[in-house]
């Protein structure tokens, strides 16, 4: 099994160093196309699926050494040995033809034959679950506060494969190891845990939790792709592994309108916005009357409003440097109403607490950033992305090549000058995950989060 290894660079100078000429990449020296090798979306099988392997293989004892003593190296990655039963394993190798003392916790699909579990049944439990948390994550779906990613690895990295792959070459570590997380941070994290001694025992755990993080995500997040990480208010542009913009950001305030985690597509670009106002706002404060019964403040603050026989009222509020949502949004289609995009209150990125919003993400030099996956996503030229972002009218860009982005949560990562720092954890989202350690590993883990959906209606500050 071949995966590619995926790195990043952070940016060598500073963003106001950068000439403002500098800020999009020279025509005919865009970097090629994205090709994401795992994309965000969960893929739909083939004509050509394949049955699953079965759960249970034969195992030798040269392989099954090989696992045992992965097992006992696992802390390494942040994981706790014992979770993965090394002594069973242990009494298997010892015992009488790989057979185990009748005491050994087994699976219950074991368990109901009645006879006591074999080397190749307490093996493969092992490697099952040391896959599921490699590959996965350990953390329990119900500890991952406001965690709507579905992870695509399982899908592309079926267990029943792995471990048919692991045992037909005898290099069960070499595929284990292959689902470390590709992102450059998970490598940094590994290292400050090694390097970090046993009696730092809050440390420890933090990073533990944070390289839990990175396996919640796609272990391959692709070759160009956005990614914020909320708690330290900044968002990445990675093209070609190299991280080629920063931007400040503007997030949502703890509690209801918290920023969600997600991993979302952009699909297009609308320069001059229009925001068409929710009746949260329209008719729970008012606002549809005054906008008709004050034809000169509506003006004044670009909004439009249309009444039906019915009493209905609809109000739009038309393009402009007023508009909530500034000059430039990012077309991201999610339940959750988050997307990416500008905002008149441009003084709040002067701030370094930013966690002011009502969920979505306000980024700074926002008509850069559009006019930059405008041309990135080949739906524009450099001409034509200035000539549409400056015309004032509403124009929404296609992107030919869409981009994946990755709403994200870690307090502790590299920031954006390439130090591993700790970030406030500012919607206490630490606590849930922290504790999960401390309690014995979950099995049968479900996919998909049960928390509610909170769409955003209101995207100003």
């Amino acid at each position: 099994m071949k995966f590619s290894v995926m790195s990043a660079l952070v940016l060598s100078a500073p963003v106001s160093a950068i000439a403002q000429e500098d800020l999009l990449p020279p025509e005919g020296e865009v970097p090629p196309p994205a090709t994401v090798s795992n994309p965000v979306i969960q893929p739909v099988p083939g004509i050509n699926f394949e049955p699953p392997k079965p759960v249970v293989q034969e195992w030798n004892r040269e392989d099954a050494r090989a696992l045992l003593t992965f097992i006992e190296g696992i802390s390494a990655e942040g994981l706790n040995p014992q979770d993965y039963q090394p002594n069973e394993l242990r009494q298997a190798l010892d015992g009488d033809e790989g057979g185990v003392s009748s005491n050994v916790d087994s699976w219950s699909m074991f368990d109901a034959t009645g006879e006591e579990p074999q080397l190749d049944e307490v093996a493969s439990r092992s490697f099952t679950w040391l896959v599921e948390d490699l590959r996965d994550g350990r953390t329990p779906m119900d500890d991952r506060k406001q965690w709507f990613v579905i992870d695509s690895d399982p899908d592309f990295y079926p267990t029943g494969d792995l471990m048919a792959e692991a045992l037909e070459k005898h290099d069960v570590a070499g595929v284990l190891q292959s689902l470390n997380p590709t992102h450059p941070d998970y490598a940094v994290l590994k290292q400050a845990l090694a390097d970090t001694p046993e009696s730092e025992k809050a440390k420890r755990k933090l990073i533990r939790a944070n390289m839990d993080r990175w396996r919640w995500l796609p272990r391959d997040l692709g070759t160009q792709y956005l990614i914020t990480n909320v708690p330290e208010y900044e968002l990445r542009l990675t093209v070609n592994d190299q991280i080629i913009r920063t931007y400040k950001t503007v997030v949502g305030k703890p509690g209801r309108t918290a920023t969600p985690q997600l991993a979302e597509v952009v699909e297009g670009v609308v320069f001059n916005p229009t925001w068409t106002v929710p009746q949260s706002i329209v008719k729970g404060e008012g606002l549809g009357q005054k906008v008709l019964n004050n034809p000169q403040w509506a003006a004044a603050h670009g909004y439009k409003a249309t009444k039906g026989e019915n009493g209905f009222i609809n109000v739009v509020q038309q393009p402009g440097p007023g508009n909530s949502l500034g000059v430039m949004k990012l077309d991201m289609p999610n339940e959750h109403a988050i997307f990416l995009h500008d905002t008149p209150a441009k003084a709040y990125f002067n701030r370094d607490k930013r966690a002011l919003s009502h969920g979505c993400i306000r980024t700074e030099r926002a008509l850069e950033l559009g006019m930059t996956m405008a041309i990135l996503g080949k739906g524009a030229t450099k001409d034509e992305a200035v000539e549409i972002s400056t015309s004032g009218e509403y124009t929404k860009v296609p992107l030919k090549k869409t981009m994946p982005v990755y709403i994200t949560y870690f307090t502790m990562a590299t920031d954006i000058n390439g130090e591993l720092n700790t970030f406030d954890d500012i919607y206490d989202r630490d606590g849930p995950v922290l504790a999960s350690f401390d309690k014995p590993r979950e099995r049968n883990r479900a996919r998909v989060t049960d928390e509610e959906v909170v769409p955003i209606e209101d995207p100003g500050l």
